[in-house]
């Protein structure tokens, strides 16, 4: 039978999709189940690992279905996952510890307080910040907090990692392996040797023989290994993070292409080819997919922690709609003029700002305030969010990005590409493939794999086209806009440095 197929595992922060493309990268089955995180204590946010994990095999065998495809047609599987979330678990049994710690957790912001001193040097060896985001300070947690944890972890029973080294290891039976972009996320590898540095793992209290082996995004990852829903032997040759996966899925493969992925946060990356970059306005250093045998490859990257989360606390959290597509129109019934301004940091503020204390916070209500203008304020706090990361990255890289790529769920708006295109002042271009987080695994795999003769032969095969989003308001309404936003994060970034003394 034809191995004519691959099977791309994409696990978010709110659902896990398996989405099954032809070898012209066409999807032709998908299944989804949403995995809600929990929210256990303000500023806590977990997955429960076991349900990550279990939702994997029931939605391989839907899209498989879907696709009216037989496991024995993939050629190989693609992973691709949010970054930074973190899990400790038995190395023998498999079995979690304790609940994943989500990338959105906060709960670690005073031990990476304790660590100002030493943000300097960090910074330069890993592209990052010393942040509760990234992953080192939450497998401390893990250790320090989960009854007998340290001290197994030093005799080797524990191992730890991402999503990718879980679902590696669930996958294969066993396999304790990663990509280089995800481990570029956890503040443990060195960026320039793409390797655990043993310095950063003695700073920030992590056993290094907890820690998986790195390897390129499209390599050898193992194969298939006693599941009751894939047979044996399939192997898994394309690993990516969520948001290094989009910028290949939207071919952002050469130095100054740029997109932003609106999913639970927004996360836009410049490529920056073989250059490391660093950033000395907020933003992130970090690596891009790298084929195997090819030189590294980089990116800047800015994250902002809320975007299509705050649709979500819209609809659920104040029950005003339905569903998500609905603030669009909502959003439209507001006063374009109205001053309502949303700070968007339900789990503080992330690039180029990085005030984990930081809450959501909205500024300029009035008797005349409707539930229209506060919807038109979350949509622009978000798009705001983005105009800054953009302003951020081309102070970096020295030069105006042309235009914006995007994809993920937001872009699906054309209200809020609207907003978007208003905000930033030049145009912005919807991808033909919104979902190109899985788009970008499967093309990983299939280079790993070998399916095309090279990365150029697989880059054709993506689809062109695709919506533009122009500006249609001035350069007044523009920087007044911009004015009043930076004003507001200002205000609460000061109210919340405050609290935190």
């Amino acid at each position: 039978m034809a191995r004519d197929h691959l099977l791309v595992i994409d696990q978010g922060t709110t659902s896990t999709r398996v989405i099954v493309y032809d070898l012209n990268l066409r999807p032709v089955g998908h299944g989804q189940e949403e995995i809600p995180p929990s929210y256990p204590r303000s500023g806590w946010v977990e997955h429960d690992a076991r349900t990550v994990v279990a939702s994997v095999g029931a939605e391989v065998t839907t899209a498989l279905l879907n696709a009216r495809v037989r496991a024995e047609q993939i050629a190989a599987i693609g992973i691709t996952n949010q970054r930074e979330t973190t899990i400790v678990w038995d190395r023998a049994s498999g079995e979690p510890i304790a609940p994943a710690l989500v990338w959105q957790d906060r709960r670690t912001a005073e031990a990476c307080n304790r660590l100002r001193d030493q943000e300097s040097w960090i910074s330069r060896k890993t592209g990052l910040v010393i942040d509760p985001y990234f992953s080192a300070t939450k497998i401390a947690w893990l250790l320090d907090n989960v009854d007998g944890a340290r001290r197994k972890a030093e005799a080797g029973e524990l191992a730890a990692g991402t999503v990718d080294t879980l679902l590696i290891r669930h996958l294969t039976g066993g396999e304790h392996l990663t990509d280089s972009t995800n481990a570029s996320r956890t503040l443990l590898m060195d960026l320039e040797t793409d390797q655990w540095s043993d310095e950063l793992c003695e700073v920030f209290g992590v056993p290094r023989r907890l820690l998986p082996e790195i390897r390129p995004s499209a390599g050898d990852f193992g194969r298939t290994k006693g599941l009751d829903y894939l047979p044996d032997g399939i192997p898994i040759t394309g690993v990516a993070g969520d948001q290094q996966s989009s910028l290949m899925g939207q071919g952002c493969v050469r130095e100054g292409q740029a997109k932003c992925t609106y999913g639970t946060g927004a996360f836009l990356l410049a490529h920056t080819g073989s250059r490391i970059i660093p950033s000395a306005h907020g933003l992130l250093t970090t690596r891009a997919a790298t084929i195997r045998d090819e030189p590294a490859q980089y990116a800047l990257e800015g994250s902002v922690f809320i975007a299509g989360a705050a649709v979500q606390w819209f609809r659920d959290g104040l029950k005003v709609i339905h569903s998500a597509p609905e603030i669009g129109d909502l959003a439209l019934k507001g006063d374009p003029e109205s001053e309502v301004v949303f700070v968007p940091a339900f789990t503080g503020l992330g690039s180029p700002h990085w005030q984990p204390a930081a809450r959501g916070t909205l500024y300029g209500l009035t008797r005349a305030t409707t539930l229209a203008d506060i919807a038109r304020a979350a949509l622009e706090g978000v798009a705001f969010q983005v105009a800054d990361l953009i302003k951020a990255i081309e102070e970096d890289l020295k030069e105006k990005l042309p235009g914006l790529n995007v994809d993920g769920g937001m872009s699906r708006s054309d209200a809020f590409l609207g907003f978007q295109a208003d905000v930033l002042g030049r145009p912005v271009r919807r991808s033909p493939e919104t979902e190109s987080t899985a788009l970008g695994a499967a093309l990983l795999a299939g280079l790993g794999a070998g399916v095309w003769p090279d990365r150029e032969a697989a880059l054709a095969l993506l689809a062109s086209g695709g919506k533009t989003f122009d500006p249609t308001r001035d350069d007044k309404w523009r920087n007044k806009a911009l004015e009043r936003w930076r004003k507001a994060v200002a205000t609460t970034r000061e109210h919340y440095t405050l609290g935190a003394d």
